[in-house]
Order: structure tokens, then C-alpha cells, then sequence
């Protein structure tokens, strides 16, 4: 009779065991993805990989399609097929496709954009904020310039007057993208260049472009990288404004503000040409502004403690 209460006795001991294991490891694994960017940083990196190895993940051409299979709906709908698990557009091209290969075109207009404009943008500021007197206030002026003049407007006007081109999308959006780096670095540079050792590094006889780039840069440095990190987002953003409007990335290539326009004289009969590839838009900003807070919240240590 002792032996048969014995049993249950152990059972539950186990189960309570193995629910405070489980809360423990719960506790452990929510303390990291609240410490480190986990899942923001997992969706970067899945764009990254789907843009690399696109081939390799679909074998859709993302650029033809067949009138036979226009308004395929996604596979868990009626009428979808396993061929196209997003279903189609309006003129039969796999949607599933469009997004993986438009992703290159994001994460490409991005980088360039953002490699020239942070080394524009970096360099400027660090000369004006430690030169300073007149050159600081042209350079000033001229970031006032460019924050004020509305981009979109200009983006029409130029392509409208000079055509349908990439390099000049890009060359428009580095124009108006180096702007925020110069403030910032230049409101760092004011600060840093009158602690001491930059002083004894002037008496020791350093010139100006060795004590900026040696003694000024590296404390301005993480603070570009949070720039940088919350700029990616809002020019994915404009590019695919841009390319919604008809001005940017051009038809057959795939772009995922294009794609949006593709589709939205079919919202209700096809939901899913513009649905999707917006999803996708919202995805990317979300995970990349993310990952800006983080590295702000990472680089302040008055933040990190909290």
C-alpha cells in the first residue's frame, strides 16, 4: 500500500522539477533576447542570406512570367500551387521570387548609400568641428540646406529632366544622406577636441589631420555607427517611395516599392501582389531600427545600466 503512494509522490516531484528547470531556462533565454538583439538580428540575417543566395533559394525567374499563371493566389488558398507559395502577379511572375531578388536591390542601394554618405557626411564634420570659424558655418549651412530642401520633390524633378537612371538615384540619395553624419560628428568633435589629451597631443607637435584622425575619430566612432544603423531603415524606406512613384528602380527588375505599385490596382481581387512585398518593407525597418536602438542603448553606458 506504502509502495502504490510511493509512485505518484516521485511523479510529482519530476514534474515539478522539470517545470522549474524549463522557468529557469525560460528566465535565462528571455534575459538574453532582452540583453541582445536576437530576433532583429536573425531577420538581418535572413535577408542577408535569402539576397546572397538567391538562386540557390528559388529557381523563378523574378523578371518573366506566364500569362497562364497571372493571379495565382498563395498556396493555403483555394487555388494556390505548391509551384508559388506567394502566388502570382498580374502577369504571372512568382511573388515569392520577386521579394528574395528585390531584397538585393534594397540591401544594395542601402550599403552604397550609406558607405558614402557615412564617409561624406563623417569626414565633413570632423573638419568643420575642429577647424571651425567659416568653414564650419558653410558646411553648417550647407547640411541646413539639404535637411530643408523636401528629397522627394527633387528626386522627381531631376529624373523627370534627366531620365530613369541608378546611378542617379544614387548619387541623390548620398547627396542628401551625409547630412546627419556631418552634425553629428561635428557636435562630438566640438567636445572631444578640447580635453586634454588632445591638447599634449598639439604641444607634442601632432598635426591637425593626425590628431583628428588618431585621437578625435575613435570617440566619434560609435556614435556613427548608431547613426548609421538608424539611417539603413529610412533609406530602404525612400527607395522604395521612390520606386512606388515610378522614379526609382524600374520595371522588370525587382524592387519591393515597385512591387507595391504593381499591385495596387488589383487589391481586391489580388491582395497579395502589394501585400507581401509591403509586409516585407515593414519587416526590414522594424528589425533594422531595432538593431539602431540597440547599438544606441549598447554604445551610452548611462543607458546600459538601466
Amino acid at each position: 500500500m506504502h509502495h502504490r503512494r510511493a509512485r505518484p509522490v516521485s511523479v510529482v516531484i519530476a514534474a515539478l522539477f522539470s517545470l522549474c528547470s524549463f522557468r529557469a531556462w525560460h528566465a535565462i533565454i528571455f534575459a538574453k533576447i532582452r540583453r541582445w538583439p536576437v530576433v532583429p538580428g536573425l531577420a538581418i540575417g535572413i535577408l542577408v542570406f535569402a539576397a546572397v543566395f538567391a538562386p540557390v533559394i528559388t529557381t523563378h525567374n523574378p523578371r518573366l512570367g506566364n500569362l497562364r499563371d497571372q493571379q495565382i493566389p498563395p498556396v493555403w488558398m483555394e487555388g494556390g500551387r505548391s509551384a508559388h507559395l506567394l502566388g502570382t502577379d498580374n502577369v504571372g511572375r512568382d511573388i515569392f521570387a520577386r521579394i528574395i531578388y528585390g531584397s538585393r536591390v534594397s540591401l544594395a542601394v542601402a550599403t552604397t548609400v550609406l558607405v558614402f554618405g557615412c564617409a561624406i557626411g563623417t569626414s565633413l564634420g570632423l573638419i568643420a568641428g575642429y577647424v571651425g570659424g567659416q568653414l564650419d558655418e558653410i558646411l553648417m549651412r550647407a547640411v541646413d540646406f539639404t535637411l530643408a530642401v523636401p528629397f522627394i520633390m527633387v528626386a522627381l524633378v531631376t529624373i523627370t529632366v534627366f531620365g530613369h537612371s541608378l546611378t542617379l538615384l544614387l548619387i541623390l540619395l548620398i547627396l542628401f544622406s551625409w547630412g546627419g553624419f556631418t552634425r553629428q560628428a561635428r557636435g562630438e568633435t566640438l567636445s572631444l577636441k578640447t580635453r586634454d589629451y588632445v591638447a599634449l597631443a598639439r604641444i607634442a607637435g601632432a598635426s591637425g589631420p593626425r590628431i583628428i584622425v588618431r585621437h578625435i575619430l575613435p570617440g566619434v566612432f560609435s556614435t556613427i555607427v548608431v547613426v548609421a544603423s538608424l539611417s539603413v531603415g529610412g533609406l530602404i524606406l525612400t527607395e522604395s517611395t521612390l520606386s512606388f512613384l515610378g522614379v526609382g528602380i524600374q520595371p522588370p527588375t525587382p524592387a519591393w516599392g515597385l512591387m507595391v505599385a504593381d499591385g495596387r490596382n488589383f487589391l481586391r481581387s489580388a491582395w497579395w501582389i502589394s501585400t507581401f512585398p509591403g509586409v516585407a518593407i515593414f519587416l526590414t525597418v522594424f528589425a533594422v531600427n531595432f538593431m539602431g536602438d540597440w547599438f544606441r542603448d549598447y554604445f551610452d553606458p548611462r543607458l546600459r545600466e538601466l
